[in-house]
């Protein structure tokens, strides 16, 4: 393509990721306000996380036939349409307050930000150097994240008003039909926001489908690559895919818990929750200086592999500080405990994990790339797996203790950013593809 070409696509995939991150991270405000409104226990609360997120195991590969059939210009509108449905049928779900309809529509988003994610990320990978693409995607993450700092300060200034933190605590002593008064009352103040997130979502879908955003061909493929992919009858003849999209599963996962719980762990400091709504942002905030970092320094300074190696290692280091380090500190405004502050530096480990995953998993694919891309975004299901099973520990044993579930995810994490992502047959005697053949004149 065209520079001009080149640069209105980015734009518009940078649109995307910003959609992305606003409806995706407004769960972390959505998981606290539904467990007080619709009186859940943490297990029953990260199942907002659930809903939303295992959509990607069930469409994330009929995703990739949809965009085969009818290109990737109305297979995005057709996602924005459908997340618009799912946005829609929160009106309902609040006028019932009934919490089954509520992640009934949490899974209808999920569906179409299943099309969405599988059109924009291989897009973005391929829309340029390959050795380059950690950077491109890192400005994605800005996009993303940024969004995903004012959406839920956005979304609380809409559904929480400066009373509320009296109104919580009567609702622990009030009963009977003063207490359901009250909850339907909470309940239904997401009718307003959400209906102008159905109609703005319907009309995004509407301007992609006629924007000048052009298809792309990922069928074709160089004679170097068809020849290495001459005897591959499908997508598991890739280990170092199959292992990418494991790491995906696991990240994503790593990454939601660190953004969603965050409140609730802040909570238990006894942090009223209009103070605590703030602590995603910064979770959000040190994530985008990760992905600034990663835009400065690779490809020149850093290889896009050791990045992904040093923040790997930085996960599981800030996981064993979540557990371990103890004392009262005092920091922008708050009085907490320091572990809740390395809770919100998991935003820097996991800024440049995805950037890395996904050149690594998607290298010499060619005509496989949609249904590897596929895959790898079935990996998202790791965001519905990972918060219940934080919140089933939380209940079982406490909030602390139950971040222990980060750490085995960040162990494969280290195992696939030195190791995993260079297998390339499925061998008793495993094939190792070389370092400077997969970077090239990258510094590893």
């Amino acid at each position: 393509m065209s520079r001009r070409d080149t640069v209105i696509s980015i734009l518009i995939i940078g649109m995307l990721f910003f959609i992305f991150g606003f409806v995706t991270w407004v769960n972390a405000i959505l998981i606290p306000y539904f467990k007080i409104a619709c009186e859940l226990t943490n297990f029953q609360s990260y199942l907002v996380a659930f809903a939303f997120y295992i959509s990607y195991f069930i469409m994330s590969v009929p995703s990739s036939y949809l965009l085969k059939a009818v290109g990737f210009k109305k297979g995005i509108m057709i996602g924005f349409w459908t997340m618009s449905l799912g946005a829609a049928i929160f009106i309902p779900a609040a006028m019932t307050r009934t919490y089954e309809v509520f992640l009934l529509g949490l899974f209808t988003i999920g569906l179409g930000l299943a099309v969405l994610q599988t059109a924009a990320n291989p897009y973005i990978t391929i829309l340029g150097p390959k050795e380059s693409a950690a950077q491109r995607i890192s400005i994605m993450g800005i996009c993303n994240k940024g969004a995903g700092i004012i959406a839920p300060l956005i979304f609380a200034a809409v559904i929480l008003k400066p009373t509320d933190s009296g109104l919580f605590a009567q609702l622990q002593h009030v009963t009977g039909a003063a207490k359901e008064a009250a909850l339907d009352e909470l309940i239904r103040r997401v009718i307003t926001p959400y209906t102008v997130v159905a109609a703005v979502l319907f009309m995004l879908g509407l301007l992609v489908r006629y924007s000048p955003l052009p298809d792309i061909n990922t069928e074709q493929e160089d004679g170097a690559v068809a020849m290495a992919n001459a005897g591959k009858k499908n997508i598991f003849g890739f280990p170092h895919l199959i292992l990418g999209a494991v790491a995906i599963f696991l990240h994503v996962g790593t990454q939601v818990v660190a953004i969603d719980t965050i409140i609730g762990y802040a909570t238990t400091m006894h942090i009223p929750l209009m103070e605590a709504k703030t602590f995603p942002s910064y979770t959000l905030f040190v994530t985008i200086c990760g992905y600034l970092l990663g835009i400065i320094t690779i490809p020149r300074i850093l290889s896009q592999v050791n990045a992904l190696r040093i923040c790997t290692v930085l996960g599981a280091l800030f996981t064993l500080g979540i557990i371990y380090m103890r004392g009262e500190v005092k920091l922008l405004g708050h009085t907490t405990d320091i572990s809740i502050w390395f809770v919100a530096l998991l935003g820097f480990a996991n800024s440049l994990v995805w950037a890395g995953i996904w050149p690594l998993a998607l290298d010499g694919l060619g005509r496989f790339t949609k249904l590897g891309a596929s895959l790898m975004i079935m990996g998202l299901s790791g965001n519905a797996m990972l918060p219940p099973l934080y919140g089933y520990f939380a209940d079982r044993y406490d909030v602390r203790h139950a971040y222990w579930v980060l750490f085995p995810c960040y162990l494969y994490l280290i195992f696939y950013a030195f190791y995993g992502h260079r297998i390339r047959q499925w061998t008793s005697s495993i094939k190792i593809q070389p370092e400077k053949q997969l970077h090239g004149t990258e510094k590893v």
